[in-house]
């Protein structure tokens, strides 16, 4: 397993052509994020699948807007959805029960992140899901790292999210929904199976959201989140590979 040494980048673009590509074995270690003033940890380098992962597994995750470089970011304080605090709030609990969709995963990865990016936000000016950051999630779901929760409806996509799984942390990225409470379904029965099933030990929303407070995520500090993710996520090579489509069926 190769491995760099930590640096600021120096990088007038998005990705520098001069940084090498690391392969998903390949390790890059970054500076601490806890002795870098901010959130911004570096700037620039590459979206390679070596980089992704050496990023996810220190705390760090590429986050900037359509016309900035490419920002690594670690945010303080940091929210998570652990075992002990999630739950399903009841109405949803009802919508459960009436088997509206089918979940599947894995099966339509470009489809989800695609409608992910397509998302109108509000207080949001584009997408920060760029092509870039398309064809990254794309590599690194063929590299069985990332992977998609869809909601299927009469054959139809109605909603859905994807993330990134390493050890026993799910790194949730992005939902997308077309149909009420499709992208809530799907995510609720992930969760429920990855904490119960999985052995997963804490899902990552990076940033608070309404939408992920409702089932119990709550703010960490960035230093008890490192702690934390460093004894959930292994050291060394990671479990690898596609879910089997019907891996959240009853």
């Amino acid at each position: 397993m190769a491995r760099r040494d930590a640096r600021i980048f120096d990088a007038e673009s998005r990705c520098d052509p001069d940084f090498p590509w690391l392969d998903a074995e390949d390790r890059f270690v970054f500076p601490d994020p806890d002795e870098v003033p901010g959130t911004v940890v570096a700037v620039g380098g590459n979206l390679s699948p070596g980089m992704l992962v050496s990023a996810y597994t220190q705390g760090i995750f590429p986050w900037f807007n359509e016309d900035d470089p490419l920002y690594w970011q670690s945010p303080d304080p940091r929210f998570v959805i652990l075992p002990e605090t999630f739950h399903v709030p009841c109405r949803l609990e009802r919508e459960l029960r009436k088997n509206r969709f089918q979940i599947r995963v894995d099966t339509a990865f470009s489809r989800v992140i695609g409608h992910c990016a397509a998302v109108s936000r509000p207080g949001q000016c584009g997408t920060w899901i760029t092509d870039d950051m398309i064809e990254a999630y794309e590599g690194l779901h063929r590299e069985g790292l990332a992977h998609s929760v869809e909601a299927w409806s009469d054959g139809e996509l109605a909603g859905g999210l994807y993330g990134v799984s390493l050890g026993r942390v799910f790194f949730g990225e992005s939902m997308f929904t077309r149909a009420s409470d499709a992208a809530k379904i799907a995510f609720v029965t992930f969760a429920r199976h990855f904490f119960t099933r999985m052995g997963g030990g804490m899902i990552d929303s990076q940033v608070y959201t309404d939408n992920m407070a409702r089932f119990g995520g709550s703010n960490i500090s960035r230093s008890a989140y490192l702690r934390k993710l460093s004894s959930l996520v292994p050291e060394g090579p990671l479990a690898r590979g596609l879910w089997r489509p019907d891996l959240l069926s009853p």
